[in-house]
């Protein structure tokens, strides 16, 4: 992904979803808003499923000269016309993921809180480093979450673009519009009754 010159939205999917209905809702939100890229995040899904969501949001995606990625499943990309992959779990795998799609694939990588981890990331050649969760839900993981002046740091020393995500709301979209490249929203709009009304309305936040 190129970096912008604003923050720009990267759209992930829910982590289970009904195929039959969420493609339609998918394709309304691609048609409403300018999408840099997105993310198959399907997770717990056999491969059948996972391969079935693959093809049917990459033509989806496509059609609409959106680039898609998928978490963690390289070699799923390759053989689905994917654009490329994200890694969830850092930057072990980068090098295996890199040599496999290519130097025209999109490798990104999750580095939680990390500077250290995100640094490492982009010496080895992602083509960016996402950073989060920006708060704390209480459900999951241990607390830790990535700080502002994490990416105030980054967006002046760093040249490789930068990711939030986790847990984003209006506030912190605030904050964050001037100092990081894109922002990942994806259960901050999919829970919601209308997703596409959510969506702009989260996406005022970074104007």
């Amino acid at each position: 992904m190129a970096q912008p010159d604003t923050a720009q939205l990267y759209l992930a999917t829910p982590r289970a979803f009904d195929l039959g209905v969420f493609g339609d809702q998918l394709a309304r939100v691609l048609d409403s808003a300018p999408v840099a890229c997105l993310r198959l995040s399907l997770a717990g899904a056999d491969e059948t499923a996972l391969v079935r969501a693959a093809d049917q949001l990459r033509e989806i995606a496509h059609q609409r000269d959106v680039p898609i990625v998928i978490d963690d499943h390289y070699r799923m990309a390759l053989a689905h016309g994917l654009d490329g992959v994200h890694l969830s779990t850092g930057s072990t795998a980068l090098r295996e993921a890199r040599k496999a799609l290519g130097n025209d694939a999109i490798v990104g990588c999750f580095c939680g809180a990390s500077r250290h981890a995100g640094m490492t990331a982009a010496e080895i050649g992602a083509d960016y480093v996402s950073f989060g969760p920006m708060a704390d839900s209480g459900l999951t993981g241990d607390g830790k979450t990535a700080p502002l002046d994490l990416f105030q740091w980054w967006s002046e020393m760093i040249e490789v673009p930068i990711v939030a995500e986790g847990n984003l709301d209006d506030d912190l979209l605030t904050a964050l519009a001037p100092i990081t490249d894109f922002v990942t929203l994806g259960d901050e709009i999919w829970s919601c009754d209308d997703p596409v009304a959510r969506l702009h309305a989260m996406l005022a936040r970074l104007t």
